[in-house]
């Protein structure tokens, strides 16, 4: 009875902690983080975008890995039509060392990514957007300076074998934006490693 008390509790605190975020329709808010280059970054930080593809990936989980292409050409496609790529890496480096800032310098230079590789060291970015995987995709629109989200999920349909994907669902999305159209798929389901949140600490007596 106690264990069931207690998952209730786990589960109680997970939801009204981790697991809001923004819903479709709704103004986002941006952010201030140190990118790989040693520079803070803010979607403000680029006047002539119409969006961002944000993506909340990493650079252990496997599913991140799997994605590193076709994040990679998310932004060749999109970076010059108005929708740039910004990759957030949310994980607490202390429970995985390999997704350290030091680490994330090393990957993006050893993969050229063409993007900003933020580090949300406080995980406040990654709470406040709702992001529970790697990798964990929102589309935001510019709207008047402010950012409406418009998609959030996975980025296609096949995480394993990019030769069998047949929805791609964030390009789906930002062409339809880019067309003027309303998003006809909003929300996916994200598929990947579940974000590394860092332990709640006890108070000091």
């Amino acid at each position: 009875m106690k264990a069931i008390f207690s998952l209730k509790i786990a589960l109680i605190f997970y939801l009204t902690t981790y697991a809001q975020g923004y819903k479709i329709g709704e103004h986002t808010s941006d952010f201030r983080l140190m990118n790989v280059d040693g520079e803070i970054i803010s979607m403000k930080d680029f006047p002539n975008a119409k969006g961002f593809i944000l993506i909340f990936t990493c650079n252990h989980c496997p599913y991140s890995k799997a994605y590193e292409s076709r994040i990679i050409e998310l932004d060749k496609k999109y970076r010059e039509k108005g929708y740039p790529v910004i990759a957030i890496n949310p994980n607490d480096p202390e429970a995985y060392p390999e997704d350290s800032f030091e680490n994330m310098q090393k990957i993006a230079k050893e993969k050229g990514y063409t993007f900003p590789y933020l580090f949300d060291e406080s995980q406040n970015t990654a709470k406040r957007y709702g992001a529970t995987k790697t990798p964990h995709v929102f589309v935001v629109r510019k709207v008047s300076n402010q950012y409406v989200l418009e998609y959030s999920g996975a980025i296609d349909d096949n995480s394993q074998n990019i030769s069998q994907v047949k929805k791609k669902y964030v390009e789906d999305a930002v062409e339809e934006l880019l067309a003027n159209k309303k998003v006809t798929q909003h929300t996916t389901k994200a598929i990947g490693c579940s974000i590394k949140w860092k332990a709640k600490k006890s108070p000091k007596n």
